[in-house]
């Protein structure tokens, strides 16, 4: 019986997330738009843990993660709901479920004060908005064309931000072990 998105506790999280093979392999399908195959998979995990290219990783390498990847790591992945995984063709992918860890993952993201940006966003806003009913500064409309702007501009580039940061490999996994 697979963990659903509703039993994906904190506890089961950093127990997945503890692992770094586990990480990886979150990271690695996060930057594909289709599912890869268990051998490419671990074809790339044992490049990354050896800090060398895929082409030139022994056999022997490929094999030691290719069977850590196949009896342990990938089930417990797709067991908890964060990937798709069919053992008939060997095809594994990112599942929709991968995203309720998100929030355990973008790093990244914690260097963008957002909530900063957003207040003073708002009272720039507030400002603008207050001088335009005393001070007649632009017309109403275009004022408030102006703030709704602001915000949808402000939305749009956090978005693009966080999709960006969400395919890049975090400094954590960028240096082999």
């Amino acid at each position: 019986m697979g963990t659903t998105e509703s039993d994906l506790s904190q506890d089961v999280v950093f127990d997945i997330l503890s692992n770094p093979r586990r990480r990886y392999v979150l990271y690695y399908l996060r930057t594909r738009d289709e599912p890869v195959r268990l051998t490419k998979l671990a074809e790339e995990v044992a490049a990354w843990e050896n800090n060398t290219n895929r082409s030139d990783i022994t056999e022997q390498e490929r094999k030691r993660v290719y069977v850590s990847l196949y009896q342990t790591h990938v089930p417990r992945l797709a067991e908890a709901g964060l990937i798709d995984y069919d053992k008939d063709s060997g095809q594994i992918a990112l599942s929709e479920g991968a995203s309720d860890i998100d929030q355990y993952l973008d790093s990244t993201e914690q260097s963008y004060p957002w909530q900063r940006i957003y207040v003073g966003l708002a009272m720039a806003s507030a400002g603008l908005l207050a001088g335009t009913a005393l001070f007649d500064f632009f017309p109403e409309l275009i004022a408030a064309t102006i703030v709704i702007v602001a915000f949808v501009m402000t939305a749009v580039i956090q978005t693009a931000i966080r999709i960006w940061n969400r395919k890049s490999v975090p400094d954590e996994l960028s240096e082999p072990r």
